[in-house]
């Protein structure tokens, strides 16, 4: 490929003769004769080198030297000068001339300047793009180790979850055991207790104040029987019946008892449930628990108001559940515990709920998230899988 080269010089015979020179040698040679001119002809063809003659009326070649150096970095000069001083040179050099020939000058040694000065232009433009090269393989690479870093990040947090609903369903099974002991051992004496207190109920009707310390007696009886019952259902399943089941049925159904809490609370209800919506098989009671214990701690975060979501959505693999409020969120060091058996921040809570919510998503082979920021409020997500 034919180098391009520009000269720009106010003499006629000058640019003629250099031309002619320069040519024969194989380059491609453009002229002009004056620096106002070179800077749209430079923007055009982008020569590699330029001859520009120091001495010229209008815009003088130090002038010009500075704008074609600003302006086309890539394009190198070569300036002619008749002045041969020492001041001149290092005037020229410092504006940012690649060399300069004093006239007169010989054709020999012009092209031995110009190819010496085309071979410094090949090598520095090589060694800006590797300086370029390098760079941009320095922000790959950092881009590959934060995208490593990243997906490192995630993987360990998918294995503590993993490993975390291991120790969940772990514990789950062995309260299992436990619970199904205790719970036959402890129903017969409550059962005798009631029986007893019943017995005394009846006989103290003359005495309404006695009678109302044995009410209290059943009343707390049957207050613990259904404890027993929640800590039977977090690691038990109940009788369940799999049917065909549209899960927004069932979360219209698991709202209505809501309805006027909410009301009474002035919490909002958001919802988005599309219409046509894929169905599952499933246990509706079971699904059921798990919207009532979400849409309950979600009121109970609500007491002076805000906004429930509900919403719903699917591709061709999940149905994803999403349940949101607007409460006071929950603190970091409690989210990883909330799913366990006994863990609440509720006065009068068992800590049951969220473990009933678990075992009911694995059952089906889902998963669940959770998403809480304290002051923010708190979003559960549930996926299960359509087949």
């Amino acid at each position: 490929m034919r180098e391009k080269l520009l000269i720009v010089d106010d003499e006629r015979m000058i640019l003629e003769l250099t031309s002619m020179v320069l040519s024969s040698k194989g380059f491609d040679v453009s002229v002009v004769d004056n620096a106002s001119e070179s800077y749209g002809l430079i923007e055009r063809e982008q020569p590699a080198l330029v001859l520009l003659d120091y001495m010229m009326p209008k815009v003088n070649g130090l002038d010009a030297l500075i704008e074609m150096r600003a302006r086309f970095p890539e394009t190198y000069v070569i300036m002619f000068t008749g002045k041969g001083s020492e001041e001149v040179a290092v005037e020229l050099m410092k504006a940012g001339a690649a060399d300069y020939i004093l006239k007169p000058f010989s054709n020999a040694k012009l092209v031995e300047r110009i190819e010496n000065v085309l071979h410094i232009r090949s090598i520095e433009l090589r060694n800006k793009e590797l300086v370029r090269e390098q760079g941009e393989l320095h922000a790959e690479i950092e881009r590959w180790n934060r995208e490593l870093e990243e997906r490192v990040e995630h993987k360990t947090t998918e294995l503590e979850r993993a490993h975390h609903e291991i120790l969940l369903t772990e514990k789950l099974a062995a309260l299992g055991h436990l619970s199904a002991g205790m719970a036959h051992e402890i129903r017969n004496p409550l059962n005798s207790i009631s029986l007893f207190a019943q017995v005394m109920s009846a006989g103290l009707e003359k005495e309404p104040e006695m009678r109302s310390y044995s009410d209290k007696i059943i009343n707390e009886v049957e207050r613990i029987d259904a404890i027993l019952v929640k800590l039977l259902s977090t690691s038990k399943r109940s009788p369940f019946q799999l049917r065909t089941v549209h899960i927004d049925d069932i979360i219209e159904k698991s709202l209505q008892p809501f309805l006027e809490q909410m009301r009474v609370q002035g919490v909002v209800l958001h919802k988005h449930l599309p219409q046509q919506t894929p169905s599952i098989l499933a246990d509706a009671d079971e699904l059921g628990q798990v919207f009532s214990n979400l849409f309950s701690n979600a009121l109970f975060e609500m007491k002076q108001g805000g906004t429930l979501s509900v919403s719903l959505e699917h591709d061709d693999k999940d149905v994803l559940m999403t349940v949101g409020d607007t409460g006071g969120g929950i603190p970091e060091e409690h989210l990883h515990n909330i799913f366990d058996p006994f863990f609440t921040t509720k006065e009068r809570g068992t800590g049951f709920g969220l473990s009933v919510v678990l075992r009911i998503v694995k059952t089906y082979a889902g998963r669940i998230n959770v998403v809480s920021e304290p002051g923010q409020g708190t979003t559960f997500q549930i996926w299960l899988p359509l087949v």
